[in-house]
């Protein structure tokens, strides 16, 4: 799949939220704060999922001074977001994409190695989404440890 690069028009999406409903990007960019960092990760309730989404949680105030939101996006359904939601206090919007369209579309979705063996699965990345719809930032095959106060440092938010 190919790779967004900054300045691309960030594909919208429509995906069903852990509640089931329905969140636009377009909506996340016409509210406040307006920009939105979308990030993609395999599976909720495994441990590097949990290690990434509890650092955007506990540093969301800091993403949101800084005129961003933070949506998460896995294939898992739901009902797994929920308990995922649920098990670790999430307080932002994670979003399933079952057949990985968004996935695919955003280029987060392809051929990896896990463990020396290519696999094809959700390659774990940020994108930063600008109030203007366009890329700002597109990062690939990102670490869930250490990810999120990198992001921090490169989109200059307080440490």
């Amino acid at each position: 799949m190919p790779r967004l690069s900054i300045g691309d028009p960030a594909p919208e999406f429509s995906l069903p939220d852990a509640d089931g409903n329905l969140v636009r990007l377009s909506e996340l960019r016409a509210g406040h704060p307006g920009r939105v960092v979308v990030y993609f990760y395999p599976a909720a309730l495994t441990p590097g999922c949990t290690t990434q989404a509890c650092d955007f949680r506990d540093d969301l105030g800091d993403f949101e001074a800084a005129g961003l939101s933070v949506v998460g996006i896995s294939p898992d359904p739901p009902s797994k977001l929920v308990k995922f939601r649920e098990a670790h206090a999430l307080t932002f919007p994670l979003l399933s994409d079952p057949d990985h369209k968004v996935l695919e579309a955003y280029g987060a979705w392809g051929e990896k190695t896990m463990y020396g063996k290519k696999v094809v699965g959700v390659i774990r990345s940020t994108v930063v989404v600008g109030d203007d719809g366009r890329v700002e930032q597109a990062l690939y095959n990102v670490r869930a440890k250490g990810h999120v106060a990198k992001l921090r440092r490169d989109l200059g938010l307080a440490s």
